[in-house]
């Protein structure tokens, strides 16, 4: 039983930890957020400590799920897995950029290019499981969110 379960309790751990790191280092400079002018529909901070673990388990589900396809599809599946690694490389920087940094521009520009490496990544997962490409969508319109509210951001500060 481990040994079905051990690709996604470490894929799981790998995503978690990335976004504990980034939570981490930005933890500090979280309380901007109370202080900024915040557009309509601004959740409340403490939604987000909420959604984020969540759609760090969905994505480490996804990639485990696209893992373990590797002996029937080795090529897609590490170019798939490529794409997944870099979309988490963007996700981990851009609470630094933003929370950190205070650069609301940059980091929505950075939250754009994150935008796409997230749709790139859906397509690669979908050629090779549709359920782990599905996984990714809730992260997909928490970007986009992310996306309107970090510019309306930009635009208001």
């Amino acid at each position: 039983m481990w040994a079905k379960l051990k690709p996604y309790f470490i894929s799981v751990v790998i995503a978690l930890s990335v976004g504990g790191l980034a939570a981490f280092l930005t933890h500090g400079n979280m309380r901007i957020y109370a202080v900024l002018i915040k557009p309509p529909l601004a959740p409340p901070a403490f939604l987000f400590p909420i959604v984020w673990p969540i759609l760090y388990i969905l994505m480490g589900i996804g990639s485990a799920r696209i893992y373990l396809q590797k002996p029937a599809y080795s090529y897609e599946v590490m170019d798939a897995l490529l794409s997944y690694a870099l979309q988490l490389i963007l996700n981990f920087f851009w609470p630094i950029i933003f929370f950190n940094m205070y650069t609301f521009l940059f980091a929505f520009i950075w939250l754009v290019v994150l935008w796409c490496a997230v749709i790139k990544m859906i397509f690669k997962f979908s050629w090779i499981d549709t359920a782990a490409a599905y996984l990714q969508v809730p992260y997909l319109l928490w970007v986009t969110f992310a996306g309107y509210l970090n510019f309306m951001i930009y635009l208001l500060n």
